[in-house]
């Protein structure tokens, strides 16, 4: 929905994605190109998928699959990394982990993926956030030891050094 003033009281909407069950988890960036950046589950084909709004209105939006590994991208997350491109937080249900992907470029097509943690079942409800230091902060649920917890990316991809 993109509102047509500061209090939303009117917007307009707009359909993305409409193949199959998709739109859940979903999590929305504004990209240094000044346009909207969505990472959604895609239940369907159970992909993590990114839309990149055409438009400020984003009544039209080019779709790209993330990861497509099996029941990957849950509970996704996104935000700007310090690099100026997205850095995406999500939910591996296949092997019940963490992961995150580091695009390449501003609509995701090209990525990096890294797992985080994988220790038990983890991963669940991720929140990411870019830190005062250019690196992603990422919170999330740990399932099997029932806990909260936080990471601190080591470096812009927030893959393991």
């Amino acid at each position: 929905a993109h509102c047509s003033d500061l209090r939303c009281s009117g917007a307009t909407t707009a359909t993305l994605d409409s193949t199959g069950d998709v739109g859940r988890f979903t999590s929305i960036v504004i990209g240094q190109d000044g346009l909207g950046i969505i990472s959604y589950f895609d239940s369907t084909n159970s992909v993590l998928k990114v839309a990149h709004c055409s438009n400020p209105s984003c009544s039209a939006a080019t779709s790209t699959t993330v990861d497509s590994s099996e029941k990957v991208g849950r509970y996704s997350s996104i935000t700007m990394g310090g690099d100026g491109l997205p850095l995406i937080s999500y939910w591996d249900g296949n092997n019940g982990s963490l992961k995150v992907a580091h695009c390449s470029s501003i609509n995701c097509s090209t990525n990096t993926k890294s797992t985080i943690e994988s220790a038990g079942n983890t991963g669940w409800y991720t929140s990411i956030a870019t830190g005062p230091d250019g690196l992603g902060v990422i919170s999330y649920f740990d399932y099997t030891r029932v806990q909260l917890k936080v990471v601190h990316c080591p470096n812009r991809q927030c893959s393991p050094q």
